[in-house]
């Protein structure tokens, strides 16, 4: 019965936001009506209905199903799920600096965050968490919820904690006041070569542009002429920072962006003078995770013949949302506009089958074999456009890549997909780390020492399979041996990031990272790109 009332909801709910959000095209008809109705169903209900109903949740829950009816980005957010919604696109929460693993039961510090107010009172990557205000922190109840109610809060609150430290095999108390810590939307920045830097963006939040400008002006002291912006993966964000982004890389007075919708007129978005990197060859890495703000960046670098885009075809999301706060302080994110590149793509794609197969477009892709042969796609005339250097560009279903790099799965064996699901190799890893972590910084005391010289030798391969044997991972020696390059990387890797810190990560893994590899080797070759980018 429920089940019933709720859809009934669900329509009227639909009438309501469609007819009272619109003028109607009949001129005598009365907007009004549609809400009276609905009220007047709910009081209905209310009085006269055999049983009790959660009205709220019956409520909550049409305003769901009808935001669902419109397009997969719409959206609803409950009242108490707004400030942690937000926090990942506002890039910052309160709490105590540190980022952090869950392992055998115990909170590790993989690293204080720098300037935080953990480091600042002496906390160090690889203490152990053991007790927070008195209260046993270790166990099977533990998880990231628990930390998360335990140590973040108001700023300027205190907290206890109480870390087992492995180095001096002593437990030391620490008072650490809560402050406003960021949420980085950048993971990596390195020198590739001594000429090419490159930095990973992994979100659009209101920090974005200014975590990039520093970023970039940190590379540009150490020589750097050429860049690589990673944007696989990232999902996007905010809007208008993907604007501010690609305004970095773009000369003044060039059109951007523009969004139009039904109600929405058309809004454009120009280059202002004065972008961070307007010289200097540019290559810009997607995939088929990279949606939104990202797609904002590569396609106007693309349209505008400012770069070269390496990988494959993007998620293909072009649709803005707009949030807007309901009278219980809950918020819909609901589109209002789609935005177009400079030459006027708009590389939304397809969801009239649905949410449920527009999601399911990525494994489509993967059956279909476009993640390994860009010969499988096809675009119709109607979704061919040109770029000012009468480049071929295409819409319609996200970014097109000017040079597609295959998606390599030899090396991505069951076994190597068990290793990594087990958590076998982070394991190793943390137990090797622990034991080890003095001894690497007096042999490595900088990160580049590591990634050039660090080798993960043969008895510590020999023991990752022995402790995953133990583990009901049964060896199987062919696909072992397809997979030990990229389980030697990931190792190193991990001990890189336990160490130093997440774009120590990357840093290491981009040694066997074939996209990475190919921007290396179009921006060492000024002839290429030059060629890849006039023609």
């Amino acid at each position: 019965m429920i089940g019933k009332l709720q859809k009934g909801f669900v329509l009227l709910f639909m009438v309501l936001l469609v007819i009272t959000s619109t003028q109607s095209a009949n001129a005598q008809s009365d907007p009004n009506k549609s809400l009276k109705k609905f009220i007047a169903t709910v009081q209905y209900i209310r009085y006269a209905y055999v049983d009790s109903v959660n009205e709220p949740e019956i409520i909550e829950n049409a305003i769901v199903e009808t935001l669902k009816e419109l397009d997969p980005h719409s959206s609803y957010i409950p009242a108490d799920e707004v400030k942690k919604a937000n926090e990942p696109l506002q890039g910052s929460f309160e709490g105590i600096g540190v980022t952090f693993q869950i392992y055998k039961d115990t909170i590790r510090v993989i690293a204080p965050i720098p300037g935080g107010p953990s480091e600042s009172v002496g906390v160090m990557a690889g203490d152990k968490i053991v007790k927070i205000d008195g209260e046993v922190a270790t166990g099977d109840d533990i998880n990231n919820q628990f930390v998360f109610d335990h140590l973040r809060g108001k700023k300027g609150t205190e907290v206890d904690i109480t870390v087992y430290r492995t180095s001096t095999d002593n437990m030391i108390d620490f008072t650490i006041v809560r402050d406003k810590i960021p949420i980085n939307s950048i993971d990596a920045s390195f020198m590739a070569t001594p000429e090419i830097g490159f930095i990973k963006v992994t979100r659009f939040s209101l920090s974005t542009v200014d975590e990039f400008r520093e970023k970039l002006a940190e590379l540009k002291a150490k020589g750097m002429k050429k860049l690589i912006l990673d944007l696989r993966g990232n999902p996007g964000g905010y809007m208008l920072p993907g604007i501010e982004l690609a305004d970095e890389f773009i000369k003044e007075d060039r059109l951007l962006l523009y969004t139009e919708g039904l109600r929405s007129p058309v809004q454009k978005f120009h280059s202002d003078p004065g972008g961070d990197f307007e010289e200097g060859n540019l290559v810009i890495l997607i995939n088929e995770g990279s949606a939104s703000s990202s797609e904002i960046v590569a396609g106007a670098v693309q349209d505008l013949d400012r770069g070269l885009i390496i990988g494959r075809r993007s998620f293909g999301k072009g649709l803005v949302q707009k949030p807007f706060q309901l009278p219980d302080g809950s918020i819909i994110r609901l589109t209002t506009a789609r935005y177009h590149t400079p030459t006027g793509r708009c590389i939304q794609k397809s969801y009239e089958e649905g949410v449920d197969e527009y999601y399911m477009d990525i494994y489509k892709r993967l059956k279909h074999g476009e993640l390994v042969n860009p010969d499988s796609i096809s675009f119709p005339d109607s979704l061919k456009y040109r770029t000012p250097n009468d480049r071929l560009v295409y819409g319609g279903g996200g970014i097109m890549p000017d040079i597609f790099v295959p998606w390599d799965s030899s090396e991505v064996t069951d076994y190597f997909v068990d290793l990594i699901r087990k958590g076998i190799v982070n394991s190793y890893v943390m137990d090797y780390v622990d034991e080890n972590r003095s001894d690497i910084l007096t042999a490595y005391p900088e990160l580049e020492d590591f990634v050039e010289n660090f080798r993960v030798n043969q008895s510590m391969f020999d023991a990752l399979v022995a402790e995953a044997g133990e583990k009901d991972v049964t060896t199987d020696q062919e696909e072992l041996e397809k997979s030990k390059e990229i389980i030697l990387y990931r190792v190193k890797a991990l001990i890189a990031r336990n160490i130093w810190d997440v774009s120590a990560f990357y840093q290491v893994i981009s040694q066997i990272d074939d996209e990475f590899l190919m921007a290396i080797e179009v921006l060492n070759n000024p002839e290429k790109f030059q060629k890849l980018t006039k023609k």
